[in-house]
């Protein structure tokens, strides 16, 4: 089992609680991606927003800045929205990070959480459902990296085009990111691309059927691996870590809050509260606590799931960058070896 870390790219405070500049939140991701690597972590996700709280519009460019200072982990995105993208120049931005890494870009396609991107492309909500479905279409074509010919409703037809750079190994590494709608699941095992859950509220033990769909899926599509007929899945949820239980949710509970507050106004829920965040914590998606206590529930969502990556979103809100690497050297050194021990 693999084990990664995601970030969105939060805007961040200072120790005195005065928010970054864009280009600080940026460089420290660098920072963050560069511990990562040193402690073990297999791989670092960035995700892509176009809003005033997040950093981050352009992953692989962070990532490529990764890929100078690091040296063994993937770079990866968590997720690129491909349908207010093209799926060509994803694909060509990629092969050259995965060329400028010595082979670590790894790409999780998906819709994205918000919507801002679509008005700022110029693009319709309307078309939602068919530009994601025919760019993913487009795009799994690509991953052959052969001439490829391909006719859709949103672009002129392609006759044996061929896209470059091409990958040393021959194929990108790729995930579909998956809200958790069997429609999605599905979709994912048609084209024959892992699968990556993001789990943000509620215990991941509800989301072992869709696993156990997807794995069923690939094998009676014949899209699983040749070995054993069945493709990767992950889990992606939110978390922080510190050396005490209460420590650990007291740094993140003012973020969690102002960050979900926030979200909720422009979605009309109402405001969250100590007592629904520390319900999210014990029984919920929430991966917060001592080393120990977030060691055990991530061992304990992976056989639930029988998963093959766990990333966890260490960034939440505006925390300050010094817990953020505190909660990724925790990360590397303490919890994911735990989690071997408890999984062996």
């Amino acid at each position: 089992m693999d084990f990664g870390l995601g970030t969105f790219g939060d805007v961040t405070v200072d120790a005195e609680g005065e928010k970054l500049s864009y280009a600080e939140v940026l460089r420290d991701i660098v920072d963050q991606a560069v511990l990562a690597d040193s402690v073990g972590v297999r791989a670092f996700a960035v995700g892509e927003h176009h809003r005033d709280d997040y950093a981050v519009t352009a992953p692989e460019v962070v990532l490529a800045a990764a890929a100078s200072r690091t040296k063994q982990i993937l770079l990866a995105t968590g997720v690129t929205v491909l349908s207010s993208d093209d799926p060509i120049r994803v694909f060509e931005r990629f092969a050259t990070l995965d060329a400028l890494s010595n082979g670590r870009a790894e790409v999780q396609l998906g819709r994205g959480s918000f919507t801002e991107s679509f008005p700022l492309y110029g693009l319709d909500l309307a078309d939602y459902e068919v530009l994601f479905n025919e760019k993913l279409d487009l795009f799994s074509r690509l991953l052959d990296e052969e001439p490829v010919t391909w006719e859709g409703t949103i672009r002129p037809p392609l006759r044996e085009v061929e896209v470059f750079p091409k990958t040393e190994s021959g194929r990108l590494r790729t995930w579909i990111g998956v809200g958790g709608s069997p429609e999605s699941v599905i979709r994912a095992a048609r084209y024959g691309i892992p699968m990556m859950l993001a789990i943000i509220g509620g215990s991941a033990h509800r989301f072992a059927p869709y696993a156990d769909l997807y794995r069923r899926a690939t094998r009676e599509l014949g899209t699983g691996d040749l070995l054993n007929g069945e493709l990767p899945v992950g889990v992606h949820s939110p978390g922080h870590i510190a050396a005490t239980d209460e420590q650990a949710r007291d740094e993140l509970f003012p973020h969690f809050k102002a960050n979900r507050d926030r979200i909720g106004r422009e979605r009309g829920w109402p405001p969250t509260n100590r007592a629904e965040f520390e319900a999210e914590v014990e029984d919920g998606a929430l991966y917060v606590g001592s080393p120990e206590t977030v060691a055990r529930k991530i061992a304990a969502t992976a056989q639930a799931l029988s998963l093959e990556r766990f990333d966890l979103k260490y960034a939440n809100g505006a925390m300050p960058h010094e817990q953020l690497m505190s909660s990724i050297e925790l990360y590397g050194t303490k919890v994911i070896p735990m989690v071997r021990e408890l999984l062996a």
